[in-house]
C-alpha cells in the first residue's frame, strides 16, 4: 500500500524538486537561498525564501529607550596587520531559522550591539546584509560608534575572478550601506561544485590568487581594511602569501577541543605567522550544543568557575588567542556569551580540555571535511 502510494507521489516531487532547482538556480546566490530555505525547515520554521518574512518574529524586540552598554572590562582585542583590532568575543549571523527571518536579524544584531559586542560576523551566502546593515545604523544613531563596530563578510566561490570580486564587493557595500567592510574573507577554497564564471578553464590556485589580488586593490583603495581566507588549509594559504600582495589577516574554520590533526596544524601556522584565527562551531555545529552540555570534563570546570559549559568552551578559545562567534538571536544568550572575560583558567585545566579531542565520542562534535582542492 505505502509503495503504491509512493509510486503515484513520485511524478508529484520529481515536478516539486526540478522546480525547486529551477527557482534556485534564478536567484542572485542561490546558495545563500537554499541554506535560508533549509535551515528553517530543519528547526520547524517557515521558511522566509519561500513563504516571506515571518509573522512573529522569532527574537524578541528591542525597547526603544534602551541604551548602549559600555564595552565589556578586559576585551581582548586582536590586532590584525592593517592595524585594525578585531574584538575577539563575535555575532555568528549563520545557520539557525532566525538568521534567515529579515526582522529576527535585525533585532538580533541591534540587541548585540546595544548589549556591548562590538563584532558581527556575516557573509553574502548567509542571505542577511540588509537587516544586518539596517541594524548597524540603528545600533549607530543610539549613540553606538561605527569606528567600534567590526564586520566581517565574505565572498564565496560563485564570485571569484578578478572583476566578479569587485562587482560583489561594492553590492555588499550597497547591501550593508557602509562606506567600508572591516574584513573580507574567501569564504572557501573552491565552490563545492567546481568552477564558476572567470574561473571556468583556470585552476584552482589561479582563481584564488586572482581572487586576492582583486581583494587586495579594493583594501588598497580604503573599501575594505583588512583581508583573508575561510576554511584554507596551510598549503592553500602558502598560494596566497607566495604572491607578496595584501597579508592575510585571518583565517576562520571550525575551531574546538575535537578537531582533527589537519585543523591543528592549520591553526600552528595561522598563530607561526600572525594570521588570527576565528573559530566558528566553538560549542558544536547545528543541533550539537545539547550533546556538549553532557561532556564531564566541561560540566566540571563550568561548576567550578560557576560558569556555563558555552562560557568554558568560549573561554578556551580565547586562551588560545582565538577569536570566537557564537550565534544566537536570544539576547539572554548573547549576554551570557558576552560574559567571558571575567575568569582564566589554569594551564592545567586548559590541559584537560585540550585532552577531550582524544576521546572517541569527539568525533560527533566536528563535521568539516579537509577541502584540498
Amino acid at each position: 500500500m505505502c509503495h503504491l502510494l509512493f509510486m503515484r507521489l513520485l511524478p508529484i516531487l520529481v515536478v516539486v524538486v526540478a522546480a525547486f532547482i529551477g527557482w534556485l538556480g534564478s536567484q542572485e546566490v542561490p546558495e545563500g537561498t537554499f541554506f535560508a530555505t533549509l535551515i528553517p525547515v530543519l528547526g520547524g520554521y517557515l521558511p522566509p525564501p519561500i513563504t516571506g518574512p515571518w509573522t512573529t518574529p522569532g527574537t524578541k524586540e528591542v525597547p526603544a529607550d534602551l541604551a548602549p552598554v559600555p564595552r565589556r572590562v578586559g576585551e581582548i582585542l586582536l590586532k590584525l596587520p592593517g592595524g585594525s583590532q578585531m574584538p575577539a568575543n563575535g555575532l555568528g549571523m549563520c545557520c539557525r531559522p532566525t538568521a534567515y527571518d529579515p526582522e529576527s536579524v535585525r533585532r538580533t544584531v541591534l540587541w548585540y550591539l546595544l548589549l556591548g559586542g562590538r563584532h558581527i560576523d556575516d557573509a553574502d551566502v548567509y542571505w542577511n546584509h540588509g537587516p544586518v546593515g539596517e541594524a548597524i545604523h540603528e545600533g549607530v544613531a543610539r549613540g553606538v560608534p561605527r569606528s567600534e563596530i567590526f564586520v566581517t563578510t565574505k565572498l564565496f566561490p560563485r564570485f571569484y575572478g578578478q572583476n566578479a570580486t569587485v562587482t560583489a564587493v561594492h553590492r555588499f557595500l550597497k547591501e550593508l550601506g557602509l562606506d567600508y567592510l572591516d574584513i573580507v574573507l574567501m569564504h572557501a577554497p573552491a565552490h563545492p561544485l567546481g568552477a564558476y564564471g572567470e574561473c571556468v578553464g583556470k585552476s584552482y590556485k589561479e582563481c584564488r590568487q586572482e581572487t586576492w589580488q582583486a581583494l587586495s586593490s579594493l583594501r588598497a583603495q580604503g573599501l575594505i581594511r583588512e583581508i583573508g581566507v575561510s576554511n584554507f588549509n596551510v598549503r592553500q594559504m602558502e598560494e596566497i602569501r607566495e604572491l607578496q600582495a595584501a597579508p592575510i589577516a585571518a583565517n576562520q574554520f571550525q575551531f574546538n577541543p575535537w578537531v582533527p590533526d589537519w585543523l591543528l596544524e592549520t591553526y600552528a601556522y595561522c598563530q607561526q605567522h600572525g594570521i588570527v584565527v576565528t573559530a566558528y562551531a566553538s560549542l558544536g555545529m547545528f543541533f550539537q550544543k545539547a550533546q556538549t552540555e553532557t561532556v564531564a570534563t566541561l560540566k566540571d570546570l563550568a561548576s567550578t568557575h560557576g560558569k556555563s559549559v558555552s562560557q568554558v568552551l568560549l573561554r578556551w578559545a580565547l586562551q588560545k588567542k582565538v577569536s570566537v562567534i557564537p550565534g544566537t538571536g536570544n539576547p539572554k544568550h548573547m549576554k551570557e556569551n558576552l560574559e567571558v572575560y571575567g575568569f582564566q583558567f589554569s594551564d592545567a585545566e586548559m590541559a584537560s580540555i585540550d585532552a577531550l579531542r582524544s576521546d572517541p565520542s569527539g568525533k560527533a562534535f566536528f563535521f568539516t571535511p579537509q577541502d584540498d582542492s
